[in-house]
C-alpha cells in the first residue's frame, strides 16, 4: 500500500488519484468526516480530483454513513480491511489518502480494536470496590502503561470491562494484518499553507457551504449534533442560529482551520518520532514531479 498524508489544503486527494492512475491503484480515504453523506463542501470532498485524464479513479470510505451518526475508529478499521482485501484481490494497489492521523496510525500500527459491549453485571460488582482495588484488578490483566486509566474512575471501570471481555473471548481477538507500506507526506511553508487555507475557505463559502449546513439543519439534525463535527459545521451553525455574525464566523473558522492544520503536522511528526518513515514532498512541486517521485520510490 501507498499512504499519502498531510495537513488540510495540501492537495493530497489530487496526488493520490494521479498516483493511483499511474500504478493501477484505487484510493481509500482516511478522513474522519468524509465518511458522512451530504457533508461535502465542509469536509472538502473534492470529487473532481478523482478524475485523471478523463477517467474516474475509484475511491472508498466516503459517503458511507448518515449525518448525525458518530462513526469511530473501530468501525473505520473494520471497514478499511474489507475494502483493502477487495482491492488486493483484484490485483490493484491500495492508495490510502487523508489527514486524520488517528485513522492512519490505527491501520499502520495495527491497533487491536475490538468493539467491547458493556457488561452491566460486572459494572455493578466493580462500582462497589474502592479505586485502589480496581487498580489492582486491572493490573492483574496487564501492566498499566496508560496512567489515565488509573486516575479516572470511569476509564478504570471501562478498562477492566475490556480486559475481562478479552479474557472471556480469546477467539474474537485477532491481530490487525501488517501491511507493507510506503508513506509520503505533502508539506508547504507555514505562511503558504495559511494562505491556501484562507483562499480555500473563501472559495467554499462562495460555493454554498452555508446552504449546505442550512440543509443539514433542515433534516432534523440539531445544532448540537452539527457542532460535534467541528470546524466548518460548528462555526457556520453558530452563524446560522445567530450566535455569530458573518465576519466573526469567518475569522473564528479561519483561525480554527489554521490551528487544526498545525495539530495535524504535530501528529505526523510524532509518527516519525515513533518510527514511521515519511518521505516529504514539497507541495509547490508540480503534479508530474510528485507522481514520478512516488513511483520511483516504490
Amino acid at each position: 500500500m501507498i499512504t499519502i498524508l498531510g495537513p488540510t489544503a495540501t492537495g493530497k486527494t489530487k496526488l493520490a488519484a494521479h498516483v493511483a492512475a499511474k500504478l493501477n491503484g484505487e484510493v481509500i480515504s482516511a478522513d474522519s468526516r468524509q465518511v458522512y453523506k451530504g457533508m461535502d463542501l465542509g469536509t472538502g470532498k473534492d470529487f473532481d480530483d478523482y478524475i485523471v485524464n478523463g477517467n474516474k479513479i475509484p475511491y472508498f470510505l466516503i459517503d458511507i454513513v448518515d449525518q448525525g451518526y458518530e462513526y469511530n475508529v473501530y468501525e473505520y478499521q473494520r471497514d478499511f480491511l474489507k475494502i483493502y482485501k477487495n482491492i488486493i484481490s483484484r490485483q490493484k494497489l491500495p492508495v490510502l489518502c487523508g489527514g486524520t492521523g488517528l485513522y492512519i496510525e490505527a491501520l499502520l500500527k495495527g491497533y487491536k480494536l475490538v468493539k467491547v459491549p458493556e457488561n452491566k453485571s460486572l459494572r455493578k460488582k466493580l462500582e462497589k470496590k474502592k479505586t485502589d482495588e480496581l487498580i489492582k484488578k486491572l493490573s492483574s490483566f496487564r501492566s498499566l502503561h496508560n496512567v489515565t486509566d488509573s486516575k479516572d474512575r470511569e476509564r478504570l471501570l471501562r478498562a477492566i470491562e475490556i480486559q475481562n471481555y478479552y479474557k472471556e473471548n480469546p477467539d474474537l481477538i485477532s491481530d490487525f494484518p501488517k501491511i507493507k507500506n510506503e508513506i509520503f507526506g505533502i508539506y508547504f511553508d507555514r505562511n503558504i499553507i495559511r494562505k491556501r487555507i484562507t483562499e480555500r475557505l473563501k472559495a467554499r463559502l462562495e460555493s454554498g457551504m452555508v446552504d449546505e449546513v442550512k440543509n443539514l439543519l433542515s433534516k432534523r439534525i440539531t445544532p448540537e449534533q452539527l457542532k460535534f463535527y467541528g470546524l466548518e459545521y460548528k462555526y457556520i451553525t453558530q452563524y446560522i442560529i445567530g450566535e455569530l455574525n458573518y465576519n466573526e464566523m469567518f475569522q473564528k473558522l479561519n483561525t480554527a482551520i489554521h490551528q487544526f492544520a498545525k495539530r495535524q503536522m504535530t501528529w505526523f511528526r510524532r509518527m516519525e518520532r515513533s518510527g514511521f518513515k515519511i518521505y516529504w514532498i514539497d507541495g509547490n512541486s508540480d503534479i508530474e514531479y510528485k507522481v514520478n517521485y512516488i513511483v520511483e520510490r516504490v
